[in-house]
């Protein structure tokens, strides 16, 4: 279009409707809303008409945002979908130009005329327009422009284009590296990607847009570097892989296995086994060795493959052969390696792991060279503080290690310095001591073991609490029990008998002895003959501790003494059992009473063997009361006779537990019947009664009844029968009672409480009625049936009669008194013809009458 100053005024038409619009211009040139309302009027006019108006208005306000904005948004819609080769584009674009010369500082002008041109596909204009934009606005809003250059560098393959806007762009805003490095690997530029990466990485300051922390940027790198050596050239992997192996200590396996397969990559592969092999070399944890060993042979691997393969193409040669056989030894020889390896592993996690290094020993079996080394760096490196094991064995075995290959003078060496070592626990030291004394008696040097048992036991010149952590163990060693006890040992075996009692004698002053030190120092004096000396030394060990640990020398003492005496010192022999019972546990006293009876029987009174039994009963534990009493029966039965058992019986039955007296009862009874007491053994069995349910001891009642019948009466039966009737009705009404209550506690939260107390519910009132009814029926069930027979005597059963009313008895909580006491009169006995025959009179004797006789 014309540039609207060359326009005449003659050459502008109006239309009617415009004067009044036109007459407010020429009124008010430079208000923007008399031109806004005039341009509103005209907007359905052509488009000529309606720039021209947009023109004359910019000659007259040419610094207003508003006419230009809405000015040049009308041009670029007037040219939307013609081809870019239309002259109205350009026309645009000047009219964009002369907007700029007012409006440079409005950064949306700049976008709108920069994207138009893009649009365009005016590329260098385009660029160049980018390049004003940024230099005429302000640095603060440089960040508006900078998206739709950076979107437009990229739309086009123009990488040099693109990395020189980057580079300009990330002087500003460096937040956007990652987005410039992603840029970088599309286009192939991982050289400058790296250095980009790195610098990140050392930046400080650096905060990821994208959320990646530190440690996976240098994992990107390091994938970066590794992947692609022939491409990175700038940076050095190898410094940057060993700083992060000493950075990020989770992940040393991957970072070795990057190094090494950059070298491969780059055909370095002895480099690459190098690098493997300082890696399985240095790793301390497990699974980090695992990751570079499995990379490791799958590099040995490949390289045998890669080997194999070329041979096929190429033909093999002799060369060939040797190098395949030399990459398939090394292989070998790693897999070989691999057990040695995981076990330097755990002992660089822990140096001082005593078990491994052990197990490091048995892997060298056979190679004495490598086994001394081993032991030598093992006690060099362990610290006896902070050891996990026991120390003292790698001293122990590193000297037995040459003791096998018939060096002793360097075994002896070795324990010399062992003994001299801080270790934590004095056992330690001791236990390297009888080592070393054992050592000297295998290979027959006793006087050089007595000598070394006794330098060990000397005291240190001052007083030493063997407790105390601060003390070194060497000065507390002297009341070590394992180096006494081996001292003594070997005193009985090689030394004097003066020398032999004067270790026990210093063992028991040093109040370091056990029982069995005792034990062994009584036997000794008595192997030698000196008895009282042995009972002394007892005494001294009776002194020395208390129950349960006393027991053992209370009970060597005594069957010792009693042995050795028997009835010749029975007041002492008294005073020492008075002695030894006065505070011994229930556990214990079974023994020792039964050894103080058997005493008594052999060399006392019977009376106090009675007396000790009596008292036993009273002392041991309550499951052992019963085969007590069973001893005191059958002892007093022999001494005194059976008579004299019947008030311990009585005593037993009143002391034991249902079970027990139960049948202590029925041995008491089965008694009474041999010696001929018939009412005496039926009242034990009707007072045994009372704790037998007929339930849970039906072998009671059958015994009874067995009773009954051999020696009762028609009388005796029925009583025997209403007892039974009786005990069995207190027990149903017990478990009834007890279920009632049962079943009131559990449904106290549900049921509605009434005046009397707490109300079944129906459901469970019924099942309460049928457990009755079931417990009833069991208990007729137990009597057996009347036979339909005349007798010759009452049975033991009872009649139809009797079952009946039982049956009737619905609940078991009613007790029917009559029917458990009712008469003897109420029964029917049927009799029965009986055969008689005639009785001998010599059977009666002198009883028989004159009388009868005729």
């Amino acid at each position: 279009m014309p540039v609207a100053e060359d326009t005449s005024r003659n050459d502008i038409f109006f239309e009617d409707e415009d004067l009044p619009y036109e007459e407010d211009i020429l009124r008010n040139p430079f208000s923007v809303k008399c031109w806004l309302r005039y341009l509103e009027h005209k907007k359905e006019a052509a488009r000529e008409v309606v720039n021209m108006i947009y023109e004359r208005a910019l000659k007259e306000l040419p610094g207003s945002y508003k006419l230009w904005y809405n000015y040049l948004k009308l041009r670029r819609t007037q040219v939307r979908g013609r081809c870019v080769t239309d002259p109205a584009y350009e026309d645009a674009n000047s009219a964009f130009e002369r907007a700029l010369v007012f409006m440079h500082k409005m950064p949306r002008i700049w976008l709108d005329y920069c994207q138009f041109l893009i649009d365009q596909g005016k590329i260098t204009r385009s660029r160049r327009t980018l390049d004003r934009a940024l230099r005429a606005l302000p640095i603060t809003q440089h960040n508006r422009i900078w998206p739709l250059y950076l979107k437009f560098v990229r739309m086009y393959d123009l990488p040099e284009t693109a990395v020189r806007a980057y580079r300009r762009h990330l002087k500003l805003q460096k937040e956007n590296t990652e987005q410039y490095i992603e840029y970088l690997k599309t286009i192939g530029w991982l050289d400058e990607a790296a250095i980009r990466l790195a610098d990140v990485i050392n930046d400080e300051t650096f905060v990821s847009r994208e959320g990646k922390s530190k440690h996976q940027l240098w994992n990107e790198l390091c994938e970066l570097i590794a992947k692609n050596p022939d491409k990175v050239s700038s940076l050095k992997i190898e410094p940057i892989i060993r700083q992060g192996l000493k950075r990020y200590t989770d992940q040393i396996g991957v970072l070795w296995n990057s190094l090494a397969n950059y070298y491969i990559r780059g055909r370095h592969f002895e480099r690459a086994r190098d690098i493997y092999e300082e890696a399985i070399q240095t790793v301390i944890t497990v699974r980090d060795f695992t990751q570079v060993f499995d990379e490791y042979a799958k590099f040995e691997k490949s390289m045998i493959a890669a080997k194999m393969e070329a041979m096929e193409e190429a033909g093999a040669s002799d060369e060939d052969d040797l190098d395949l056989e030399l990459r398939l030894a090394r292989l070998e020889s790693l897999m070989d390696r691999r057990p040695l390896l995981l076990n330097s592993v755990l002992l660089r996690q822990n140096p001082h792991n005593v078990h491994e290094w052990h197990k490091r020993v048995t892997l060298f079996e056979g190679k004495p060279r490598e086994i001394i080394n081993t032991y030598t760096e093992a006690v060099q490196t362990v610290d006896p503080q902070l050891a996990s094991g026991k120390p003292h064995t790698l001293w122990v075995e590193f000297a037995k290690f040459y003791e096998n290959a018939k060096q002793i003078e360097d075994a002896r060496v070795i324990f010399e310095k062992a003994v001299k070592v801080p270790y934590k626990h004095v056992d330690d030291l001791a236990s390297v001591y009888c080592e070393w004394s054992e050592l000297e008696i295998r290979h027959e040097n006793n006087e050089g073991a007595l000598k070394l048992m006794q330098k060990a036991t000397m005291p240190p010149p001052r007083k030493v609490a063997y407790h105390d952590e601060t003390e070194t163990v060497q000065s507390r060693v002297h009341k070590s029990l394992k180096v006494w006890s081996l001292y003594a040992d070997l005193e009985e075996s090689f030394g004097t008998f003066k020398s032999c009692k004067a270790v026990y004698d210093r063992i028991i002053d040093l109040r370091i002895a056990t029982p069995q030190i005792i034990m062994n120092y009584g036997m000794f004096l008595e192997e030698n003959n000196y008895f009282e000396e042995a009972f002394k030394a007892y005494e001294k060990g009776i002194a020395l501790f208390k129950w349960p640990n006393v027991y053992d020398i209370w009970n060597t003492y005594l069957t010792k003494f009693i042995d050795r005496y028997g009835g010749k010192k029975l007041e002492r022999a008294r005073d020492l059992f008075e002695q030894c019972l006065e505070k011994c546990p229930e556990k214990f006293a079974k023994a020792l009473y039964l050894l103080y009876a058997r005493l008594e029987e052999e060399h006392g009174l019977a009376r106090h063997a009675m007396a000790v039994y009596e008292r036993a009963t009273n002392a041991v534990l309550p499951e052992e009361q019963y085969e007590m009493y069973n001893v005191y029966i059958k002892q007093a039965a022999e001494i005194y006779g059976v008579t004299h058992t019947r008030s311990i019986y009585e005593k037993a039955i009143e002391v034991l537990p249902n079970q027990e007296a139960r049948e202590m009862s029925l041995r008491f009874a089965d008694l009474e019947r041999k010696l001929g007491e018939i009412d005496r053994a039926r009242a034990i069995y009707a007072h045994c009664s009372q704790i037998c349910d007929p339930r849970v001891a039906p072998s009671f009642w059958a015994t009874w009844k067995e009773f009954e019948i051999k020696h009762g009466n028609e009388d005796t039966v029925r009583e025997m029968l209403r007892i039974k009737r009786s005990v069995q009705a207190i027990y149903n009404t017990q478990v009834n009672f007890m279920s009632s209550q049962m079943l009131a506690a559990a449904g106290k939260g549900d049921a509605p409480a009434a005046a009397g107390g707490v109300v079944v519910e129906p459901n469970e009132m019924q099942k309460l009625e049928e457990k009755a009814r079931q417990l009833a029926e069991e208990a007729v069930r137990d009597q057996p049936q009347q036979p339909d027979k005349k007798l010759l005597f009452v049975r033991s059963s009872t009649t139809a009669d009797d079952i009946g009313e039982m049956v009737k008895t619905v609940n078991p909580e009613e007790i029917n008194i009559d029917s458990d006491f009712s008469s003897d009169d109420d029964e029917e006995v049927e009799e029965v013809e009986v055969q008689t025959q005639i009785i001998p009179n010599k059977v009666f004797g002198g009883l028989v009458n004159e009388e009868e006789e005729d």
